[in-house]
């Protein structure tokens, strides 16, 4: 529960911040265009937001796998194969 908390969290942060951008650009020719170009950057903040998270904590979890393994943590290939599986189980 605390994963998807954070992880919407993040997408709102990244919508908000691509609004406002897209907002400002918008503005700048009419007022039309700033509500399009605010709903535009809202939702390419969000896919940015999405994917960010997602690449950001996978790295970070084999990292630490990484240096907490002492030599017995496998291959990265295999950590990451792991990490997918275990990410595709707690999103269900």
């Amino acid at each position: 529960m605390k994963q998807r908390i954070k992880r919407a969290l993040s997408r709102a942060r990244y919508a908000a911040m691509g609004a406002a951008i897209g907002a400002f650009v918008g503005g700048l020719f009419s007022r039309s265009t700033a509500s399009t170009g605010a709903a535009t950057g809202a939702l390419v903040g969000a896919i940015i937001g999405e994917k960010r998270h997602s690449a950001g904590g996978i790295i970070e979890e084999v990292r630490g796998r990484r240096e907490g393994a002492d030599g017995e943590g496998g291959g990265l290939s295999r950590q990451l194969s792991e990490l997918r599986e275990k990410r595709a189980r707690a999103d269900d």
